[in-house]
């Protein structure tokens, strides 16, 4: 059974930074799309960005775009996300997902998530 853990978040101030972590189990990491998704409080959970099983290619919802950076290693069965210049908009839990292809971007695209970090932005 494939696990994901997610760490990095916290509470930081409007303009900072953030990285977060999510170290996946499983020997088809490299093979399989992944994504974080956020979901702040009374909202549906949106995408934020999507990486290619090999890194090559990465999308990412456009109020982000410019900010932050999804990122992986496959060697170490990890992704990251680097968020700059950070916004108390971008208040959220930040979720890690598991493709089910080499890319994808919906919801549907994945099928295994992770616990969730909470990321708090104060203005």
């Amino acid at each position: 059974q494939v696990q994901l853990v997610e760490s990095g978040g916290g509470l930081v101030q409007a303009g900072g930074s953030l990285r977060l972590s999510c170290a996946a189990s499983g020997r088809t990491f490299s093979s399989v799309a992944m994504a974080w998704f956020r979901q702040a409080p009374g909202k549906e959970r949106e995408f934020v960005a999507a990486i290619t099983s090999s890194g090559g290619t990465t999308a990412y919802v456009d109020s982000v775009k410019g900010r932050f950076t999804i990122s992986r290693v496959n060697a170490k069965n990890t992704v990251y996300l680097q968020m700059n210049s950070l916004k108390p908009e971008d208040t959220a839990v930040y979720y890690c997902a598991r493709g089910t292809t080499p890319w994808g971007t919906g919801p549907r695209d994945f099928d295994s998530w992770g616990q969730g970090t909470q990321v708090t932005v104060s203005s």
